[in-house]
Order: structure tokens, then C-alpha cells, then sequence
């Protein structure tokens, strides 16, 4: 079996990543599409704010709670047994649930969602995206509903804050300034003394003492969950590492995004993780096994004796040339990841925006002879 199969069959948790436009909202829909179709529950996530994976399963919206999508609009004729489920992460719905599920009672579940600082990073604060794209990963791979999550990230180096959410999570929860707001009596203020209230005095001369008053209560509301994100951010951040998650990297052919593919690449091995698939989508397919000079070459031959044979000609070495070049893109980021299978997708007549299209990206994906072993 190989890698690219594992993907669908095997695989508890599948990471897609890439840069903007290569089509990884795609990949990640038509890996979950071919999972059910195997007989597996399978649900894929969006946490990528252009909100094209609905369009692709053919629905009109998804929201943050997890929709089935029928059995009859993705398997028209009964053939499996897995079910085909879907969501787009909304921060600050996701943000709300957390807390209402988690506070110690209602009264302290109204003092975080009525909070000013609270609204105001619950859905706009950098990085709020990635933290609560953590708990919604942690939410349903822990409710052991589905076989698999196939997730579906923003662009590249925000991926890399996917990765990272975990580990800043529990820097934060370890910072001394942040131990020191968490306490919650006066006691403790007074023992903490100079540190926390010099830090407290400067800011509140940059931002006002109306929301540094909002900062420390919205801190002290949380007393007593902290220990409930750190669990919840250790069981994500060993799931992130465990056999059972794969990372597939989504790029195209073009210069600019095989660039960010490399560095996805490089900064994965930083965190000790591997890319278990390479998918390439848009490729030029060759149509020739001459090289584009030869082409070109008989192509000047027959500019006086049949021109229009020669434009065809002339035309075939223009694509070969761009196979070519295209070809050295991919070898290019294929050295960074030698020893992962690769697919390449060919460059399609018709955008992917309905589960038609998507089913034969499924099949380009997933059929016999796509998969390029590293050599």
C-alpha cells in the first residue's frame, strides 16, 4: 500500500499545507471525500478564512458544529459505509464553546464571554485563530466520532503557527507575568508586589487603565481552567507528533509557491516532523518525449514548406518547455523531501466547485499510477 493510500485508509489525523491558490482546500475535501468512500467516518476542517471548502462539497455554508453531508449527493449508489461530515472553524464561536464548556459554573462563564478584552481577541487577536484551530482539532479527535480529520490550513508560515500552537500555549501558561495575574488573591498581589505592578503601570500608561482593568479581570475569570488548556495543549501537541498524523504539503509548479513549499519543508524538520506526502496540483502535462529544442528545431524546418503544420509543432515545444521548467521546480522541492511519494496532478479545463469536480481530483489523487516514488 502506499503512502498516498494511507492517507485515507489509515491515517487518524491528515495535516494539508501550502501557500494561498495552490489548491490544498481542494486536496484536503477530495482526501476526506475518498476516506468515506472507503468505508471510513471521516470529517474535514477549514480553519482557511476563504470559505471555498463549501463550495466544493456543494453546499451553500458550513459552520463551526460539524454537518454531514448526504450520503446520496457523495455516494449516489450505496457503495460505502463511511459517512462524508465537514465544518469551517469560526475563532470566536469555537473560543465561546471552550469556555462554556469548560468554566467551573455558569456565573464564571459569563464573566469571560461579557468581558471586553475577551470580545475583542475572541475573533481579531493573531494567533486566537491557531489556539482555538488546536481545541477544535482536540474536540473531535477526542469525541472518537470520526476515523479521521483531515484538516485544511490557512497559508504556509500560518500553518507553522498551527503547528506551534500548542507549545506557545504552554509557554504562555508558564510565563511568569501570566502566573502572577492568575492568582486571585489580594494576598498574593501584595507578595508579587513590585513586578507585576511596574509591568502594570507601564502599559496602562500606553493602553489606559480601563483596559489593563479589563486584561486582569479577564485573566482572574479564568482561575482554575488553565490547568484544563495545558492538558488539552499537551494532548494536541502529542498529536501533532504521533505515527498516526500525516502532514501533506500542497504546491504547485510555480516558483513562488515550490519556494514556500521548501520552507514548510525545512521548518517541519525544525519541529522533528516529517512530510508524508508531496502533492503537486496544476502541472503542465508533456505530450512528447522529444526534447523542446528538437521541436522547435522542426518546427523552423517547416516554416516554408507547411506552416501550419510548423505553428503546431511550434506550439508543442512551447508546452514542453514549460512541462520542463515545471519539472525542475518540482525536483527542486522533491530534494528537500527525498524520501516522500509525490502526486502531480495535471493542470485540469475547469475549476474544482462541485463534488463532480472534486470526485476526479479524488480519482487523480488516489488512481492507480499517480504516485511517484523517491528514487
Amino acid at each position: 500500500m502506499t503512502t498516498i493510500d494511507a492517507l485515507a485508509t489509515q491515517r487518524a489525523v491528515v495535516v494539508c499545507c501550502g501557500t494561498g491558490g495552490v489548491g490544498k482546500t481542494t486536496t484536503a475535501a477530495a482526501i476526506a471525500l475518498e476516506a468515506a468512500r472507503r468505508g471510513r467516518i471521516a470529517c474535514v476542517v477549514t480553519i482557511d478564512p476563504a470559505k471555498r471548502l463549501a463550495n466544493a462539497l456543494g453546499l451553500e455554508a458550513l459552520s463551526d458544529t460539524a454537518a454531514e453531508i448526504p450520503r446520496s449527493v457523495w455516494d449516489p449508489n450505496g457503495e460505502s459505509a463511511g459517512q462524508l461530515w465537514a465544518l469551517m472553524l469560526d475563532t470566536k464561536t469555537t473560543f465561546d464553546k471552550v469556555v462554556t464548556r469548560y468554566a467551573g459554573d455558569d456565573e464564571q462563564a459569563r464573566r469571560i464571554l461579557d468581558n471586553r478584552f475577551y470580545r475583542n481577541i475572541s475573533g481579531a487577536i493573531g494567533g486566537t485563530q491557531e489556539y482555538m484551530a488546536m481545541e477544535k482539532l482536540h474536540e473531535l479527535h477526542a469525541s472518537g466520532t470520526y476515523d479521521v480529520v483531515v484538516v485544511d490550513t490557512p497559508p504556509t508560515r500560518h500553518a507553522l503557527d498551527f503547528v506551534d500552537a500548542p507549545a506557545r500555549l504552554l509557554r504562555l501558561l508558564d510565563n511568569r507575568i501570566f502566573r502572577m495575574l492568575m492568582m486571585p488573591t489580594r494576598a498574593y498581589m501584595k507578595l508579587a508586589g513590585a513586578a507585576v505592578q511596574t509591568f502594570l503601570r507601564t502599559v496602562s500608561r500606553v493602553v489606559g487603565k480601563d483596559v489593563i482593568d479589563d486584561i486582569v479581570a479577564f485573566f482572574r475569570a479564568f482561575e482554575g481552567m488553565e490547568a484544563g488548556f495545558r492538558e488539552r495543549a499537551h494532548h494536541v501537541q502529542a498529536l501533532i507528533a504521533d505515527p498516526g498524523t500525516a502532514f501533506t504539503l500542497v504546491t504547485t509548479p510555480r516558483r513562488d509557491a515550490v519556494d514556500e513549499a521548501e520552507f514548510f519543508a525545512r521548518r517541519l524538520t525544525d519541529h522533528h516532523l516529517s512530510v508524508d506526502a508531496l502533492i503537486v496540483n496544476r502541472v503542465q502535462p508533456s505530450f512528447s518525449d522529444r526534447a523542446p529544442a528538437e521541436l522547435a528545431a522542426r518546427a523552423d524546418a517547416l516554416t516554408a514548406s507547411d506552416p501550419a503544420l510548423s505553428a503546431r509543432y511550434r506550439v508543442l515545444a512551447d508546452l514542453e518547455a514549460i512541462a520542463a521548467r515545471e519539472r525542475s521546480e518540482i525536483a527542486r522541492v522533491h530534494e528537500r523531501v527525498p524520501d516522500t511519494p509525490v502526486v502531480m496532478i495535471p493542470l485540469l479545463t475547469r475549476d474544482v466547485h462541485d463534488l463532480a469536480s472534486l470526485t476526479t481530483i479524488a480519482g487523480l489523487l488516489f488512481g492507480p499510477g499517480t504516485v511517484a516514488e523517491a528514487g
